[in-house]
């Protein structure tokens, strides 16, 4: 097996543990173990304990990002007020689409289990921040012409919440509240958003 390989076979490991008994539970020997590999090897790629859940904090952090940043709509696709509307549904479509294929990341992020590292949970509210920030430009003018909102920033925390919580549903209960469901009621509010309903 290759470095790389390894390396990722690493993560993949730590990353399972993680999602099933937490943070608290992942030490170099469980990781070896689990990895059918020896102590020293884990030692050879990470150098310790802190690297190693370091490292599975960046690889989780990049995949959030990349899955968001492919899904985020821009401020010059959502030019014309009803577009807006259109294109968060069509992000928050990709954003559950993204916590049903990719669970243990989104369960890192959503719901960070007990012991988690304290990197994770800055990079957790460096990202809600970014994400904010680029709802509240897309958001500002509103959903409709004549209805801007009058504080963008709450507008937007309120819809990141409410699409934060609906992952959650999904990662927790999915047979009670599928995806659909979820997109059925997002529809719903969002036409009261805009008033044409």
């Amino acid at each position: 097996m290759t470095a790389e390989r390894r390396r990722a076979q690493l993560l993949e490991v730590t990353e399972a543990i993680v999602g099933e008994q937490g943070f608290h539970a992942v030490t170099i020997e469980a990781v070896a173990r689990r990895a059918g590999v020896t102590r020293p090897v884990v030692y050879g790629h990470f150098g310790d304990l802190d690297r190693l859940l370091g490292a599975l904090v960046d690889r989780e952090e990049g995949r959030a990002i990349a899955q968001l940043t492919a899904i985020l709509p821009t401020v010059a696709e959502g030019a014309a007020a009803g577009d807006r509307g259109r294109l968060l549904f069509g992000a928050l479509r990709g954003y559950l689409d993204a916590v049903r294929t990719d669970p243990v990341t989104w369960r890192l992020v959503l719901m960070p289990p007990e012991g988690a590292p304290a990197a994770l949970r800055e990079r957790i509210a460096r990202g809600r921040s970014a994400v904010v920030a680029h709802l509240a430009g897309l958001i500002g003018p509103g959903f409709a012409p004549g209805r801007a909102t009058p504080d963008p920033e709450l507008t937007a925390r309120t819809l990141s919440a409410l699409a934060d919580e609906a992952a959650r549903l999904v990662l927790t209960d999915p047979e009670h509240f599928s995806v659909e469901r979820i997109l059925a009621h997002a529809g719903w509010l969002l036409d009261q958003l805009a008033g044409t309903a």
